[in-house]
């Protein structure tokens, strides 16, 4: 697996640039944050693990909206350290139409800052990044996870609306 990223010992803020990297995709492609910004603004959102109560009812949530995530010309990015393997059912299972990323060992959670709670389980927060690689907003809630969805799509509305504005 080859990461390029800037290594930031401090949290990824809103404001920042978003740091770069490449993960495997649950395809066995790979994905990479630059690329992928050419086209398109990304929320990326970490968690906790596959199949679990949380993340399911986030994730179906993130697909039953996708569409309102296409229409604000944005791309939904999962991202665990969860396998490939479990990434693939994970996506058959509840037929997920987003990408997700196997962030084994949890590198680029670390690069972005994303906490642990407890001291141990890995954290669910949501970036969002805009074309210009800027993260328009941090979204950080380990009990709330439909939030992350309605934070986004507010996010990207106004990310619209400004970019309507300067045409």
């Amino acid at each position: 697996m080859m990461i390029e990223a800037l290594l930031n010992e401090d949290v990824v803020r809103e404001g920042d640039i978003a740091p770069d990297f490449e993960l495997q995709r649950q395809d066995g492609g790979f994905f990479r944050l630059h690329e992928m910004l050419k086209e398109k603004n990304v929320v990326l959102y970490f968690y906790p693990k596959d199949s679990t109560s949380g993340c399911t009812k986030q994730a179906c949530r993130f697909r039953d909206e996708y569409e309102a995530f296409k229409e604000y010309d944005a791309e939904v990015v999962g991202v665990s350290s969860d396998s490939l393997q479990s990434h693939q059912k994970f996506e058959r299972v509840y037929h997920l139409p987003f990408t997700l990323l196997c962030d084994k060992g949890g590198q680029i959670r670390s690069i972005y800052g994303v906490p642990r709670r407890l001291g141990l389980l890995p954290g669910r927060v949501t970036y969002i990044i805009d074309k210009s690689r800027r993260v328009r907003a941090v979204y950080n809630s380990m009990s709330k996870p439909l939030e992350h969805i309605d934070t986004a799509l507010e996010v990207l509305r106004n990310i619209n609306s400004e970019q309507k504005q300067l045409a």
